[in-house]
Parts: C-alpha cells; structure tokens; sequence
C-alpha cells in the first residue's frame, strides 16, 4: 500500500517538471551527481570521527554462550585469538576429556575433601592460589603439589589486572605469590595464570606472555562462590553435567560447601559418561 502511494506521488511530481532542454538535463544530472559525493564524504568524515572518539573496551569479563547440550560453548575470544598469547579456555578435540581448575581466595574447610576426591580418582588438577591462601595454609600447599597437582598463580591481592598498565606494576601481583610458594615447597612456581574474577585486557596478556606465564579461562562454571546461597546437589549436578564438553576447562571453587559434598559423586559420573582427567600441562605442552 505504501509503495503505491510512493510511486504515485512520484509520478505527479515528475509531471509537474516542464521538459528540460539536452543542456539543461546535463547541468541537472551534474548537479545531483555533485551533490550525492558531496553527501557520501561527509557520512565517511562523520563515521571517521566517531571511530576516533569511541576507543575500544579497555578490558572485558570472560563470559561464554552454550547453544547445545554437550557442545563446546563460544567464549569472548577463540581459541585462535587467545593462542598467540598462550592463553586457553579449552582444548579443541572430539576427545572426552576435562581439565579440573579451583580458584583459592581462602580456605573454610572444604579443600581436603576435595583433595580427597581428586586422589580417590586419580585426577590431576589446578589450583589458582591468591597472596593469603598460600600464606596462611602452607600444609594444602604442599598437600597439592605432593598430589601432582599444578599451583597456579591468581595475583597477590586479586585486584582488576585490567586496570595495571605498567609491567612492573603486574609482575609485582604475580612475583609476590611466586615467593610464597618458594618459601613454602622450596620449588618454582609453575607459570600458570588466571585474571581475577576473569576480567583481562589483550595488553594484560601481552605482559602475562612476556613474563612467561599461560594464562587460562575456562569453558565450565556455575555459580558457587555464594556462601550464603549455595547451590544444592541437584542444581550442581543439572549445570556440572548438562554442559561439560570434550576439552573443557572447567572453574570450581575450593570454598564451596557444595563442591566438597559432591566432588566424589560428580568424578564418578563424569567417568560413567566416558570422560577422563587431564592435566593443564596437555595443553602447554610442559
């Protein structure tokens, strides 16, 4: 309907224009020629300028989107982008097969049932450690590493490492629990790292590279670092067993009660759905 009407007034608007004369016509299609460039670079000026004056996202919160039951999920990046700056969030294979990471902000009790789970299974995994938590529980410490687990470094204070700029400032976040664990374990720590709270820039990861560190995400995560709203066992189960993927970095957390309660049983039917446990070292190559 509204293309009729379009083309009507078009056509009585044109009958209302007298016959123009051959160099009429000419000046006629000069002038809207001028016109429609003169209209084009404008728009590209205007769209110059506000490219220079919207900068990219300084930094960006590691998030993911599921599509399918079992699938792998897409992430900010891909594993192609985070590549060359040896970062990962999960292995590219058709291989069922997991990798098991914890985030340490402190202890509350639940971490040994957790390393017991992990023994009984014979599954390796990694725990990101802050400043405190190797500070205040050196036994744990060496409790993992005894186990053959990797200690990874998740800075001193967990502080939003997008906001560092200088290099000095972030090898300082990460030197300090390097000295820690020294003085705990005697041993140098492996260069395995984890943005807090997951919160990173592409010059955060330029400078963790430089340092020699591979930094991680993750692929698998649910919400389990409420204290007072812990999920229950079942919730846990529907998010823990719904979404796991051949290759997947899966994120717990050591100071969940409903972790250590079901660390055991979710092993264990991860193994009945054909999966096995890796080491983060697969993927580094070390």
């Amino acid at each position: 309907m509204y293309v009729e009407k379009i083309r009507s007034a078009g056509k009585q608007l044109l009958s209302r224009i007298p016959p123009l004369k051959p160099r009429s016509c000419l000046k006629l299609l000069l002038l809207f020629s001028a016109a429609f460039l003169t209209g084009h670079l404008l728009a590209r000026g205007v769209a110059a300028l506000e490219t220079a004056a919207s900068p990219p996202s300084a930094s960006e919160n590691w998030g993911l989107g599921f599509s399918e039951e079992g699938k792998a999920p897409t992430g900010n990046a891909t594993i192609e982008e985070l590549e060359k700056y040896n970062a990962y969030f999960l292995r590219d294979t058709d291989e069922k097969i997991l990798y098991l990471t914890f985030d340490c902000g402190y202890e509350n009790g639940n971490t040994p049932a957790i390393l017991e789970a992990l023994e009984k299974h014979n599954a390796p995994a990694a725990f990101f450690v802050v400043g405190n938590f190797v500070r205040d529980n050196p036994d744990l410490i060496r409790q993992m590493t005894a186990q053959g687990h990797i200690v990874g470094n998740h800075t001193f204070s967990h502080p939003d490492m997008s906001g560092i700029s200088s290099l000095d400032a972030f090898r300082e976040e990460l030197v300090k629990v390097e000295d820690l664990y020294r003085e705990v374990t005697g041993e140098e720590m492996p260069r395995y790292y984890r943005p807090p709270r997951g919160v990173y820039s592409t010059e955060n990861l330029s400078m963790a590279k430089e340092l020699g560190y591979h930094t991680f995400f993750w692929s698998l995560a649910y919400v389990d670092w409420l204290q007072e709203e812990q999920p229950t066992h079942e919730e846990a189960f529907e998010k823990l067993l719904g979404r796991i993927h051949p290759g997947a970095i899966v994120l717990l957390h050591n100071t969940s009660r409903t972790n250590g309660e079901i660390l055991d049983e979710l092993l264990t039917r991860w193994e009945e759905m054909g999966y096995s446990f890796g080491s983060l070292k697969d993927l580094t190559g070390e």
